[in-house]
């Protein structure tokens, strides 16, 4: 059974291969624009400057090749390849959009067709090719005007367009259901929608998008791997697709629509209030600016739901942000990114991350991949050593462990009280090891300046008790050994005090927050990491980590976190950062 995955992998690769022949030796071509196309990626200008300087800084590696084309350097990995032969670097060249920014983007796109564009290499993907349609199709003035491009280069760059859109026909459903399917079809219907010649292609695949819509997007406007970042990429895939099919005076399908009216109050829900996402289950915080342009985009301005969104819970007051985990891990091959961080939770103040997870280490390698994946790596309990869900070993050499054992039975209630909104969850996923349930309470005050908690471990049926006793027993009655983790952004100055009895944590803003216990643990205040794809390597930061052992069914900690009174109602934060290369 290990073995099918690999050959059904080596089948779709052989597939594309053929395909990807097959269009650049066929027929039919893009003759031109049906109009103007009109950019919607926005780049970074930053990142744009330093690709020009011949800095290239993809999936968390970097290589220097000053006055050298990117497709003259070795990869260091596939997702570099990847990075490279999507294309999307070039909205950040024509962030910059002077004569060396165009330059370097023309030298590169023909390039890429002189290498390439017969169907060779890594970048003959459906997803890759339909990300790297949008983003020629976008930039087409960018590239094609200036700098003496000449009529026959002009033709090479519309015969690879046609060529490329030829593959993406015959090829966009072998892409991955989810984000690589929705960008395969939204390359497609740019190309489709664009080109001359290819109009007969654009019907069939708005179809195909609608269908995945009302596939993929659930009721709560989430997708199945419960990763924001993702449906970040798919909700901006939509709203583009959508506003080309309106600048083509086409009607957009109800099933596209109904999609993009679901999930934007789910983003609302997953945005912290300094802008960035919540970092779950492999995705990032997202670009600064990305998920506030993209809600402006699709013009829906509903407020955040009641309830759960994509599973998450949300609690904000004042400045404060409170994000949580709240229901079970994504299952079966949805999982393969995903992380045991159930009742795991986050907390920004104003523009400051305070109370962080890890993130996704996929960028660092297999093993911090792994680590990144881990309870330990998200502020939450962790019991005896053990994730609340573990990593599925069958095909381990591939890093695509997905979850199993993982907690099934996610109970959560959110209520008002006199003085803010409470949190009540509790998950199983510790029930068959150890016969305990984890059950958490947060409870954020009405103006945002504390956040009281409460974890519990509990043995609630006489099945669990027993199991209990066994697991007690194991231990020669020295009791269950559990941490509670709060990981902190690497920017939060910590420093113990009050004789080892609080912590006290200073944000950039001149903030200052409090953190205090019930004595019934063991604190300390560890080394941790901070996981960025967009980083060189993990940023060094802090941990306040709280040790105790379970002796009975049922075990209790008390916490806090709350700004020192001294610390200002409102407070002004106009430091800006610059995250690029800053190691």
């Amino acid at each position: 059974m290990t073995h099918f995955p690999r050959l059904n992998a080596q089948l779709t690769y052989l597939l594309n291969r053929v395909h990807a022949r097959a269009a650049t030796r066929g027929a039919g071509q893009a003759r031109g624009f049906v109009s103007s196309p009109e950019p919607r990626t926005i780049g970074s200008f930053a990142k744009g400057r330093q690709l020009v300087a011949g800095n290239f800084l993809f999936a968390g590696s970097l290589v220097t090749a000053s006055d050298t084309s990117p497709w003259e350097i070795d990869a260091p990995d596939p997702d570099f390849a990847a990075a490279l032969h999507g294309f999307a670097w070039l909205d950040d060249l024509a962030a910059v959009g002077d004569g060396s920014a165009r330059r370097a983007a023309q030298g590169w796109l023909w390039g890429w067709i002189d290498r390439f564009g017969a169907g060779q290499g890594p970048g003959w993907t459906p997803d890759l090719t339909g990300r790297r349609l949008i983003r020629w199709i976008n930039h087409a003035i960018f590239v094609l005007h200036g700098g003496g491009k000449s009529a026959p280069d002009s033709a090479l760059f519309y015969r690879s367009l046609g060529q490329q859109t030829q593959f993406l026909s015959k090829r966009w459903h072998a892409a991955a259901p989810g984000l690589p399917r929705f960008e395969a079809l939204t390359g497609l219907i740019y190309a489709g929608l664009s080109l001359e010649g290819m109009e007969a292609l654009a019907d069939p695949a708005i179809r195909a998008l609608a269908k995945e819509c009302e596939g993929q997007i659930d009721a709560q406007g989430g997708l199945p791997t419960r990763n924001p970042e993702e449906l970040l990429h798919v909700f901006t895939l939509l709203t583009w697709a959508a506003a080309a099919l309106s600048d083509a005076g086409r009607g957009t399908p109800q099933a596209h629509l109904a999609a993009i009216e679901r999930i934007a109050p789910t983003l609302r829900t997953l945005r912290h209030t300094d802008g960035g996402l919540a970092r779950f289950h492999g995705g990032g915080r997202g670009a600064e600016g990305w998920l506030d342009h993209a809600l402006a985009a699709s013009g829906i301005r509903g407020a955040q739901p009641d309830g759960l969104s994509m599973g998450y819970a949300r609690l904000s007051a004042g400045r404060t942000s409170v994000i949580v985990d709240a229901s079970p891990p994504p299952q079966g091959a949805a999982s393969v990114n995903a992380h045991a961080s159930t009742l795991a939770f986050e907390l920004t103040s104003g523009r400051r991350p305070l109370i962080v997870s890890c993130g996704s280490g996929a960028s660092f390698g297999i093993e911090w991949r792994r680590a990144g994946r881990a309870t330990p790596s998200h502020s939450a309990l962790s019991l005896g050593g053990y994730s609340s869900a573990r990593l599925d070993a069958a095909d381990r050499a591939s890093g695509h462990e997905p979850l199993i054992d993982a907690p099934t039975h996610v109970p959560v209630e959110i209520t008002p009280v006199s003085d803010g909104m409470k949190f009540q969850g509790g998950h199983d996923g510790y029930t068959l090891t150890h016969g305990l349930t984890h059950a958490r309470t947060l409870e954020l005050t009405s103006d945002g300046r504390a956040l009281a908690g409460e974890d519990m471990l509990l043995a609630l049926e006489d099945a669990d008790k027993r199991r209990f006793d066994r697991a007690l027993d194991r231990t020669k009655l020295k009791g269950i050994g559990f941490e509670i983790r709060f990981h902190l952004h690497p920017e939060v100055d910590a420093t113990v005090d009050l004789g080892g009895a609080a912590v006290s944590m200073a944000l950039k803003s001149g903030e200052i927050w409090v953190f205090r216990h019930d004595g019934t643990t063991q604190m300390k205040l560890e080394p941790g990491a901070y996981l960025e794809a967009t980083r060189l390597k993990p940023r060094a930061a802090q941990q306040i980590v709280l040790t105790g052992r379970a002796m009975n069914p049922a075990t209790r900690v008390r916490w806090s976190l709350s700004k020192a009174q001294e610390t200002a109602i409102g407070v002004r934060d106009l430091e800006r950062d610059d995250p690029f290369l800053d190691d």
